[in-house]
């Protein structure tokens, strides 16, 4: 499904991508982390499109990515810079569809599907500005899944969230992933959701991030939000994924510093733009 090789990329003097190199079968959900301002979501905007990498290639189904994948869908962190306040939550959620053409009635029925999926069908007529900030997010996955793409993309999809409706939107992806067989490549600093909700967890290391770690995540199934994070596989996991992080070796001392963001890559992993048109996306008052 995805393939990438040897990706670097550099904003000026500072190199933010230094070769990362990663596979992602069909179906599967991975999960990426790494330490702040690595270049994690400069990763991310290179696989769809809306970053051109200074070096290495990019394949999603087997075709090299050079704009914005018909078949890709992008859910950024900052719903409010991505849902359209003037509009309402069903032609939020139906407006990539556009591109695809088709009738107004099979948009609107394909936008009451996903908005079925997310648990939002009442919402419909509602504008963003009206909804709490979980359920904001649930209509940006929701446009995400009426556009049933190949591949999802998610750049921190509940860093603004609060806690319980973080979970509560973890456990929305996993049904999806579930019901769609959908691939997905979830960014996140998170290391318990990566571990929570992953097939793997891959660890960029500190900017130029290469891949340091790529650990498969076998866990009892259905995952839960108590009985999991019990397990002792999970604790196992989540160990092993923070001491990569932080420049460890299972059993050996700190090998880095992870740092501050430097301005650029601050502002390279920033949620900019609008996943339907891949511009400058507007800003919405909060509920």
């Amino acid at each position: 499904m995805l393939e990438i090789s040897d990706l670097t990329h550099s904003y000026g003097a500072y190199q933010a991508l230094g070769g990362v190199n990663l596979t992602v079968a069909e179906g599967e959900l991975v999960c990426v982390v790494g330490p702040s301002g690595c270049g994690k979501s400069t990763l991310l905007r290179s696989i769809g499109g809306l970053l051109r990498p200074t070096g290495g290639r990019v394949l999603v189904q087997g075709r090299p990515v050079e704009k914005v994948p018909d078949d890709l869908a992008i859910v950024f962190q900052d719903y409010s810079r991505s849902l359209f306040p003037w509009m309402t939550v069903a032609d939020n959620v139906s407006l990539p569809l556009r591109r695809r053409g088709g009738d107004r009635r099979s948009r609107d029925t394909a936008a009451m599907e996903a908005l079925e999926q997310v648990g939002l069908p009442a919402a419909a007529g509602k504008y963003p500005w009206e909804l709490s900030g979980g359920m904001q997010q649930r209509v940006a996955i929701a446009r995400a899944l009426a556009y049933k793409p190949a591949l999802m993309l998610m750049d921190e999809p509940f860093g603004s969230v609060d806690a319980q409706t973080r979970e509560d939107l973890e456990d929305l992806v996993l049904q999806v992933r579930r019901s769609s067989g959908m691939t997905i490549v979830l960014i996140t600093h998170d290391i318990d959701e990566s571990v929570y909700v992953g097939d793997r967890v891959v660890v960029l290391s500190k900017s130029p991030a290469t891949v340091v770690g790529d650990l498969r995540v076998e866990l009892p199934e259905p995952r839960d939000q108590i009985a999991t994070r019990e397990h002792p596989d999970f604790v196992h996991l989540r160990a092993e994924v923070g001491r990569l992080v932080r420049g460890m070796r299972s059993g050996g001392p700190a090998a880095a510093e992870t740092g501050a963001e430097t301005g650029a890559e601050a502002e390279a992993d920033s949620p900019e733009l609008d996943p339907a048109t891949a511009e400058p996306a507007p800003v919405a008052p909060k509920a």
